[in-house]
């Protein structure tokens, strides 16, 4: 690297570390300023580690400079990024859309209803996000209602209500209430009967195509001016289990000529014969409808403001009918599109998901192929990340695509300054898919005339966190691909400069220079000996590898960066080998 190149890595380093730390009010990080930095100078990434060597030394001196000085610098040399800062700051602090009407309320209601039919895939995560969001915004209350009334095409998964509870928590918010639709089932019959009697629903025993064929047409069924007292009868034999499965529905009595066929005396209960799988919910047999169901509860509940999606647009309409027998009044209604997160082969879908599982083609809903909640806190990704990632979506009616690159920064910036540091040599790849492409060899070479052992930092941005301490014996292994060439020299990564004479690493007097202003390769290594055994679970496959001794100190849940491969969570040591979770680069 000449020295023009290296004072414009440098101007560049200084330029982003002062608008990083000035937009984020705390220290700069040199992980996060070099994926920018390289993005948008990619003339850059050929010298690979030599400009971390440059940047980090820049980043230390932006931090020890005080905001006021940060800003001074930042408006001399590149005014543009400080009047960018600027404008952001004069931005609308919320990333999401003020609720329509939200002065109009004492209190925000909002619910996540979630059909507890197994745990949430990452799709699911949106709902919550942005509901607890506003919550938090507007000082509202949330409930977290569990719509389990299709015991048959839906079935509740008993494990799942516990389960989505834990996701909530883990995407960092508390409901103020959960509410569990099968427990209300009284309450649902008690509305039943209060719109029977305001001749607002009938009795029904017309087959579906025969209704189907006569609501096609706007034709009323010869059900509908049925006697009162009838329907009531009618409707408690239902309630007794007197019928089976579609013999008997409860219609709402709407608009037979409505202009969309959809809201034409719609179903709001109907015999089910499958049994709930809840106990306490077992000896129903006559289940509300989605629509009646939600419809009342959110009444119910006090809920001001619904965020559903575009598909459900004929809900709304549906529910309003009964709301207008009522006499109540509808909360206010955000509709948005479909979200989808790309990276998966697996489709985001908790019968898909399951139907993989149950055929042996996923280990579980924790497995790193699975696009699930539970996959990606198993990989060490914070809640929060992904929280940021859907509340940055907005609530647009338009489907939009989620990258898991952008969860992937946003967790890389909540976890990069307080992860350590270690080493990970990689020496084998069980691919999981056709397409994986990765093929990892380790080399064992004696090492000559060094040190006894190497202290790397424990993180190279905070030096009071200490040093580890890494033997190095007499041997070291090293990524095959790192091998350098016969009388070439490397820098083996906190301990110094070696050269290879073709059969070991011999120890030289160079100093950090070589690095800095001859390219010699900085590269990662273990000891040959007393190294620990990892096998480290990725999407597309286990890697298996060897780390440096002190992760045998890990315990679950920790993290590391392996330096050269991204972060990890460690998940557990079993008898020959510890196993971690790949997160990202």
């Amino acid at each position: 690297m000449d020295e023009d190149l290296r004072k414009r890595i440098r101007r560049e380093a200084e330029a982003n570390a002062l608008f990083n730390a000035l937009k984020h009010g705390s220290d700069a990080q040199t992980g996060a300023i070099l994926g920018p930095l390289m993005g948008a100078n990619p003339e850059f990434r050929e010298h690979g580690d030599e400009v971390s060597g440059v940047v980090a030394p820049v980043v230390n001196e932006v931090n020890a400079l005080d905001e006021a000085e940060k800003r001074a610098r930042l408006e001399e040399i590149a005014p543009d990024r400080l009047a960018e800062l600027e404008a952001e700051d004069e931005e609308e602090e919320h990333p999401l859309p003020d609720l329509p009407h939200a002065d109009d309320y004492d209190e925000i209601r909002m619910r996540c209803a979630p059909n507890p039919n197994g745990p949430w895939h990452l799709g699911h995560a949106r709902m919550p996000a942005v509901i607890g969001t506003y919550k938090e915004r507007y000082d509202g209350w949330m409930c977290v209602r569990f719509d389990d009334t299709d015991p048959e095409t839906k079935r509740p998964d008993l494990d799942a209500y516990d389960a989505i509870l834990d996701d909530i928590d883990y995407l960092g918010f508390e409901p103020d209430e959960v509410v569990t639709a099968s427990d209300r089932m009284e309450t649902y019959y008690e509305h039943a009967r209060e719109l029977i009697s305001r001749g607002g629903a009938y009795t029904c025993s017309c087959t579906g195509e025969a209704f189907s064929e006569l609501k096609n047409d706007g034709q009323a069924c010869p059900h509908r001016e049925k006697n009162p007292g009838v329907v009531r009868d009618e409707f408690e034999a239902m309630i007794d289990g007197e019928y089976d499965s579609g013999e008997m529905v409860l219609r709402v009595r709407t608009d037979i000529e409505h202009k969309n066929p959809a809201l034409r005396d719609f179903v709001a209960f109907r015999m089910v014969d499958t049994p709930h799988p809840r106990e306490e919910a077992a000896n129903y047999r006559c289940w509300p409808m989605l629509d009646f169901q939600s419809g009342i509860d959110d009444h119910l509940l006090g809920i001001t403001h619904i965020v559903r999606g575009i598909d459900l647009q004929d809900s709304a309409k549906r529910q309003a009918f009964v709301y207008d027998y009522f006499d109540w009044e509808y909360p206010e209604v955000v509709h948005w599109g479909h979200v989808q997160v790309d990276a998966y082969d697996v489709k985001m879908s908790t019968s898909t998901i399951k139907e993989r599982i149950e055929a042996g083609e996923l280990d579980g809903w924790d497995d790193p192929r699975a696009p699930t909640l539970k996959s990606v806190r198993r990989r060490g990704i914070r809640g929060q990340a992904i929280v940021d990632a859907m509340v940055e979506l907005g609530t647009s009616t338009s489907d939009v695509d989620l990258a898991m690159s952008s969860i992937y920064a946003n967790n890389r910036d909540l976890i990069d300054d307080e992860t350590p540091r270690a080493f990970l040599v990689r020496n084998g790849f069980a691919a999981r898919t056709d397409d994986a492409e990765a093929d990892y060899a380790a080399t064992e070479i004696a090492i000559e005339g060094g040190p006894d052992a190497a202290h790397p930092p424990v993180h190279p941005n905070h030096e009071e966190r200490g040093e580890r301490d890494i033997p190095v014996g007499d041997a070291v292994l090293v990524e095959t691909a790192d091998v350098p060439d016969s009388g070439d020299r490397v820098w083996l990564k906190g301990y110094g400069p070696v050269r290879f004479d073709g059969d070991s690493f011999v120890y030289t007097d160079d100093d950090i220079n070589v690095v800095r202003e001859e390219g010699v390769d900085v590269i990662h290594w273990v000891p040959a000996e007393h190294s620990v055994p990892v096998r480290l679970r990725q999407m597309d496959g286990d890697v298996y590898g060897y780390a440096e001794p002190g992760y045998a100190d890990y315990e679950p849940n920790d993290l590391a960066q392996f330096v050269r491969v991204g972060f990890a969570r460690y998940d557990r040591a079993e008898d020959d080998e510890t196993v971690a979770y790949y997160a990202h680069q």
